[in-house]
């Protein structure tokens, strides 16, 4: 399942974010992972929740981001939610990648919630981009 927090900068889409992310921490029974560009939540978000830098993995397109959850998917089967906070700064801002790999991700996310923040208003995003808003 994949669901995306949309909204122009200062919305407070990564307030969001934070407080499902804390929630999950305490209900998950198998991991919450979160992926970011620059590591700005190591004191936001809980110690058990793994915090990956988009950054140190050298993630900058849709395509390496989709291999990258792949990875972690195929070699740990115990991940239950996924967030990632400023997807566009990580692949950047061509919707139509970013549409894409949505639908190549859903495919891997049956059984995984994975949540999105999109720092654009709904309106800007394509109609199957928006279909993931929440």
């Amino acid at each position: 399942m994949i669901n995306l927090i949309a909204g122009k900068k200062g919305t407070g889409k990564t307030k969001i974010l934070v407080d499902a992310i804390t929630e999950a921490s305490e209900k998950a029974t198998g991991y919450v992972v979160c992926i970011e560009r620059g590591m700005k939540l190591t004191y936001d978000i809980p110690h058990k929740v793994r915090l990956v830098d988009a950054e140190e993995y050298g993630i900058t397109s849709y395509d390496a981001f989709y291999g990258f959850v792949a990875g972690m998917l195929a070699g740990n089967y115990d991940i239950q939610e996924i967030y990632v906070d400023g997807i566009l700064r990580i692949g950047g801002r061509d919707y139509s990648e970013l549409e894409a790999m949505l639908d190549k991700v859903s495919l891997l996310a049956k059984d995984i919630k994975l949540v999105f923040t999109v720092s654009a208003d709904a309106e800007e995003l394509p109609a199957k981009v928006r279909a993931y808003i929440k």
